[in-house]
């Protein structure tokens, strides 16, 4: 029974002695793994952050409009007697563009001041008689009502005679005429357009969000797709609501165009600008990692390798600007970002960001 128990207890010994051999063996192999690793830093870029000048402004499309633009119509029918403008040319408010033959009209109104002629004088008989006692009220009513439907009927031809000559509403440039000499027109046959392009309206839309930024009288830059020139506009409408199924604020700007190069119907590039910051963070985009619920940067301290959540505003076309999880002075990992883990050591190479323009 003895011989029992000795025989356990020194295989207990043995068993216990085993297992601290082991356990010195793997620390005795790891120190130097992990000294290996520590002393092993990765090379990555970077910079250090500064606070910018920054414009946050937002890119837009928007369209090209005249200020003023009919289209030339003849409010009666009848046959185009003459044609008063040149197809492209300049014209002025009131100038004559298009008559149409009245002789019809003449003829009626003649026939019309005759019959009113006769009624006048009915009508001042009757008064005579009337003063006289020699016909009653009501007679003379009647004289007096058929002198009125007799000089009402004349004003109406008279005024269809005034629209028998067609003149510009505007001043502005007369397009491409689709009648000739001799045409039969009516309220529906198109004559030609009338465009004011002195002036130009540039009318866009904005998302909600940006709405509380933008008010009348801002000042804007825009392009056309056929120059890279910028031009200047002005705000001077805004919806008084936002549309529902865009999300969306529409505003409209206004722009001189006195050369005239400058057409309507073209597409502009608008660039709004929404407010100007002195004291900017701006990252590269390559820095930023996605994660679920938002961004993530590194940055270097003690150099290790840090990871920091921030939140991000304007992009512009390789920078965003950060709003929170930095300060100026940070150093933050741009480049070899997807390589490293929180506690990474790290050797920096690093360079300095320009200024930029937001977008």
């Amino acid at each position: 029974m003895k011989t029992k128990y000795i025989v356990y207890g020194i295989l207990l010994i043995g068993l216990t002695a085993l297992i601290v051999y082991r356990i010195n063996a793997n620390n005795e192999i790891g120190e130097p793994k992990l000294s290996e690793e520590s002393s092993t830093a990765t090379t990555v870029k970077g910079l250090v952050l500064q606070e910018q000048e920054f414009n946050d402004n937002i890119s837009l499309s928007g369209t090209i409009e005249a200020n003023e633009q009919i289209e030339i119509r003849s409010e009666i029918s009848g046959v185009v007697e003459s044609i008063n403008f040149e197809e492209g040319s300049k014209v002025v408010e009131g100038q004559v563009l298009f008559t149409v033959n009245d002789v019809e009209l003449q003829a009626q109104l003649s026939k019309v001041q005759t019959a009113q002629k006769l009624a006048s004088e009915n009508e001042r008989r009757a008064k005579l008689l009337l003063e006289k006692q020699a016909i009653s009220q009501e007679e003379y009513e009647i004289a007096s009502a058929d002198f009125q439907s007799a000089s009402a009927e004349s004003q109406l031809i008279q005024a269809q005679l005034s629209k028998t000559i067609v003149r510009a509403p505007f001043s502005g440039t007369i397009g491409l005429r689709s009648i000739s000499k001799g045409t039969y027109v009516t309220p529906l046959t198109p004559i030609a357009k009338l465009v004011n392009t002195s002036k130009l309206k540039i009318t866009f839309s904005i998302p909600e969000k940006y709405a509380s930024q933008v008010e009348i009288g801002t000042n804007l830059t825009f392009t056309t797709s056929d120059a890279n020139i910028n031009h200047q506009a002005t705000v001077y409408a805004i919806e008084p609501e936002v549309e529902i199924a865009t999300r969306t604020l529409k505003m409209r700007a206004i722009a001189e165009n006195s050369d005239g190069k400058i057409y309507p119907g073209t597409y502009a590039n608008v660039l709004l600008p929404l407010e100007s910051v002195d004291n900017a963070l701006l990252v590269p985009s390559e820095s930023l990692i996605p994660v679920q619920n938002g961004k993530r940067i590194f940055i270097s301290e003690k150099g290790r390798a840090k990871e920091i959540d921030v939140e991000i505003g304007t992009r512009t076309g390789n920078e965003v600007r950060v709003l929170t999880g930095l300060k100026a002075g940070d150093t933050i990992l741009t480049y070899g970002v997807m390589a490293l883990k929180n506690g990474t050591p790290v050797e920096i190479d690093l360079n300095q960001p320009e200024a930029r323009t937001g977008e």
